[in-house]
């Protein structure tokens, strides 16, 4: 039986989630979709990790779907369920806790948002971005979604009437809170979550939780679930092949890094990223060729939507056919799916690393494929998973876009050469 329902705003939090208990020897499946039927997966994993795509909703529309399924768990006598939160803090966060909590009857809903592991603390309530309150981030400036409160309870009131209250971790005898409501732990170490955790768990109030992947990490010790044996490092080969589907400043860095040292980048046009009809005229054709044949050449290679030095030719593009920034996304990332989907069988693609979480979903969406296995992660962050296209099975990476150094990509290009030895 499914011991553990994890609900997911988008489709690289549940895989950087799901993994926490993946890597631990946990049968962990996610499942894309805003109207699965838990009851269809519920008795053939320990954990479920649904990605119901609600980042991108309104508060209301996000507040629906996460009550359902929160619904859906309490009538199936799911044990413990975890609401998946972004670490920082993007999304209908206020909407979706206060979800929870009203379905599924409890009082209160310890959340804890820090991501220590990945510099992301709370302190005193206010969350943090290595060292820099969330909303003045690169995260406060988001073109799509940006973060525009740091104080975690002024950010749930935003959306929400649920009280909330900012807690102390519980370390060194500190009280639980006796208040209703949502409980804001504090974190700055991974030994805060885990003494909180620990806590919570002698209070026997780990039924419902919210945080994001940096508590996940402590869950499968908390809830004893997995056989604890490490996930095996699979023979990748030196073929790596980064799909940039992210504006975030910190993958644009680690692009950038890469092709100073060694990576071939290719960009694409606006045209190429949002005309809808362009990949099937014969420039679209030809280009296709030039990017298989970028493939045969280069062990290890980038494919851009950005464009270079900034995306004012795209927005000026977009601007002449009324494209508003949701247009732009979408058109992205329906290009991006295409793409891969053309590139998935190509025997020189290698490993494939896709940066946002739309970016890989629309892939997945553009192909059928709507379960993904995740293995383990190479980095804070950064997930290794692998699914099955037309009888082709490939190992996928997965980050968000805010994640990792300037260095991740060459990295990660030198670990898996490694793993070819």
């Amino acid at each position: 039986m499914t011991q553990l329902l994890i609900l997911a705003d988008d489709f690289t939090g549940a895989l950087d989630t799901g993994v926490q208990f993946a890597s631990t020897g946990a049968v962990t499946r996610v499942i894309t979709g805003q109207d699965v039927s838990l009851k269809e997966y519920a008795g053939t994993c320990e954990v479920l990790v649904v990605d119901a795509e609600t980042r991108h909703l309104t508060a209301g529309e996000a507040s629906d779907i996460v009550g359902d399924y929160t619904t859906q768990a309490v009538e199936l006598g799911i044990p413990f369920l975890y609401k998946k939160t972004d670490s920082a803090l993007r999304g209908n966060v206020g909407a979706e806790l206060a979800a929870v909590l009203k379905a599924s009857g409890e009082r209160q809903l310890p959340f804890l948002p820090a991501f220590p592991q990945m510099a992301r603390n709370t302190i005193h309530g206010i969350h943090y971005i290595q060292g820099v309150p969330v909303a003045d981030s690169v995260f406060g400036r988001d073109p799509f979604e940006p973060v525009t409160r740091s104080d975690v309870r002024s950010l749930i009131a935003l959306q929400a009437d649920t009280p909330a209250v900012s807690c102390s971790p519980l370390t060194g005898g500190v009280a639980l809170p006796d208040t209703d409501g949502i409980w804001v732990f504090d974190a700055s170490s991974v030994e805060d979550l885990r003494e909180t955790g620990n806590r919570l768990k002698q209070a026997g109030r780990l039924h419902i939780l919210a945080g994001c992947a940096g508590f996940a990490a402590v869950l499968p010790e908390l809830l004893h679930l997995g056989s604890g044996t490490p996930w095996p490092i699979p023979t990748l080969g030196e073929n790596f092949t980064v799909i940039c589907g992210s504006v975030n400043p910190i993958t644009v860095a680690q692009v950038a890094y890469a092709e100073q040292h060694g990576f071939v980048h290719k960009q694409l046009e606006p045209e190429q990223k949002l005309s809808s009809g362009y990949w099937q005229t014969p420039e679209g054709e030809e280009m296709l060729q030039t990017l298989y044949r970028m493939l045969e050449a280069n062990p290890h290679r980038i494919l851009d939507t950005n464009d270079p030095g900034s995306n004012q030719k795209t927005a000026d593009y977009a601007a002449k056919f009324g494209m508003d920034i949701q247009d732009i996304r979408r058109a992205v990332s329906g290009t991006i799916g295409y793409l891969v989907s053309r590139l998935f069988s190509h025997e020189a693609v290698g490993t494939l690393l896709i940066t946002g979480g739309d970016t890989l979903l629309q892939c997945m969406d553009y192909m059928g494929v709507h379960e993904i296995e995740p293995l383990g992660e190479l980095d804070a962050g950064v997930v290794l998973s692998r699914f099955t296209y037309h009888g082709i099975t490939r190992y996928v990476i997965s980050k968000s876009g805010g994640f990792g150094g300037e260095n991740l990509l060459t990295e990660l290009a030198a670990a898996l050469n490694k793993t070819s030895a």
